[in-house]
């Protein structure tokens, strides 16, 4: 599946990264900074991750909410936030369910290898819903500028 922009984004049901029950539609309302992101603790997915924390302050500011959200288990998610001080959630999507709803679960290839993996995109989300930007080309240590211009 392909998500464009002015599409309703996919609801989804999953869990944080304290086992408790998440959904998109618990921040009807609010504007929503959804990433998707290959693996806690890994070189570029920490460097995106404290570049979202480093300008916590200015997302909140401009009024966002940030989830992130990988195929790791919620106990993984959990190490990640206590390791770098993160301040926002993690979803933790091992079905990859939500992942298929965002048609981020793709076949990568590298070095001749193929394998299924997940596209680290980010999605923009307005306060209806609505799916304001998507950024494929995610940029780890200068992220926060590409979500707020």
């Amino acid at each position: 599946m392909s998500l464009e922009v002015g599409q309703a984004a996919p609801d989804f049901n999953s869990i944080d990264q304290d086992g408790n029950p998440i959904s998109l539609s618990d921040f009807k309302g609010k504007k929503v900074v959804l990433y998707f992101y290959p693996k806690d603790n890994t070189p570029g997915c920490t460097a995106q991750a404290c570049n979202l924390r480093d300008n916590y302050e200015a997302l909140q500011k401009a009024g966002y909410v940030v989830l992130g959200i990988s195929s790791d288990s919620g106990k993984s998610h959990k190490k990640f936030i206590e390791k770098h001080e993160l301040p926002f959630t993690l979803i933790a999507d091992e079905d990859k369910s939500v992942h298929e709803k965002y048609g981020t679960w793709v076949e990568k290839n590298m070095y001749g290898r193929k394998y299924m993996g997940t596209a680290r995109t980010t999605f923009v989300i307005d306060e209806k819903g609505i799916i304001e930007e998507i950024i494929s080309k995610v940029k780890t240590k200068e992220h926060t500028n590409q979500i707020i211009k």
